[in-house]
């Protein structure tokens, strides 16, 4: 699961990068931290489920739970976001977001 994260890590940076090719500084910066968010989330979720067990029902359990402490941890970024960094180019942000989430779906599917 960890490979799946590191991989994911490895696509935000090199899109917070072609971020700075293309727009600038304030640009990577907010797209690196909307890959942030994205690969914190998947790290929370991957720790949680490191010690699932054999049996169904707590493997439910647990990756449930997991998924709702990604997203409520996921949330509670973009507030973050949203309060601390105000001058973010949103747009940038929110593909960066977008490209780590499409990562870790399509790291899934190669792993």
């Amino acid at each position: 699961m960890f490979k799946v994260v590191a991989l994911q890590l490895a696509i935000a940076t090199g899109f917070a990068l072609l971020a700075w090719n293309l727009g600038g500084v304030l640009k990577a910066w907010s797209a690196a931290y909307g890959g942030a968010i994205a690969v914190i989330g998947s790290l929370v979720y991957a720790m949680i489920v490191m010690g699932a067990t054999n049996d169904p029902k707590k493997t439910f359990r647990t990756h449930f739970r997991a998924e709702m402490v990604k997203f409520s941890v996921t949330a509670a970024l973009f507030i973050v976001a949203l309060v601390l960094f105000s001058s973010a180019a949103w747009l940038w942000l929110i593909l960066g977001f977008a490209v780590a989430t499409m990562a870790y779906w399509f790291a899934l599917l190669a792993v």
